[in-house]
């Protein structure tokens, strides 16, 4: 077999193992379809309906009360990645591991992946609050926790331990979860 060859055969085996990689990375299911309850182990994942083929941007993060759930709304430029929301122990810095200092019993943390909240050029593309105590029937804080190697994510704060539910809208695109509490509106 001539160099040529040789190089050929190469070339189509690294092709074909990149795309056995690209396909097995893809082909990982997610643990809980949008807008299902938390699954039992207090984790609730997302995944992603639309290919991502540049860097999802978060801009926002909002919160609001109803009369039955606090809500968490975070905004996005680009595909919603897929999302995983789970219950910790305390919240920590990405990168750093520095402590969050968020007063609570409970925390829950939501991770965006693949997704930043800066430009190339390192400029922030989120314009929502970095740390701040919430006064809502069950949300009493909200921070971002990281944008850290192509993942963002943020914690959450509660003096009670906390339920929800999530669910992807579009147009504009944006991650919710809603914080199950008792009814404020009777």
């Amino acid at each position: 077999m001539g160099d040529a060859m040789r190089r050929h055969h190469r070339l189509a085996a690294a092709a074909a193992g990149l795309a056995l990689l690209t396909g097995a990375v893809a082909a990982v299911p997610a643990s809980a379809s949008a807008g299902a309850a938390p699954a039992a182990s207090g984790t609730t994942a997302v995944k992603a309906t639309n290919a991502t083929k540049a860097t999802t941007r978060i801009t926002n993060a909002r919160t609001a009360t109803h009369c039955t759930y606090d809500r968490l709304v975070i905004d996005a430029k680009g595909a919603l990645p897929p999302t995983t929301v789970k219950r910790v122990t305390r919240l920590r810095y990405d990168g750093s591991g520095r402590k969050v200092p968020l007063a609570g019993t409970y925390f829950v943390e939501i991770k965006l992946s693949p997704a930043a909240a800066h430009n190339a050029a390192g400029g922030n593309t989120y314009k929502g609050p970095r740390l701040t105590a919430l006064r809502l029937p069950k949300l009493k804080g909200l921070a971002l926790t990281g944008d850290f190697e192509g993942v963002v994510t943020f914690g959450t704060s509660f003096t009670s331990k906390p339920s929800w539910t999530t669910k992807r809208l579009h147009g504009p695109e944006r991650f919710v979860v809603d914080f199950g509490h008792a009814d404020t509106c009777r």
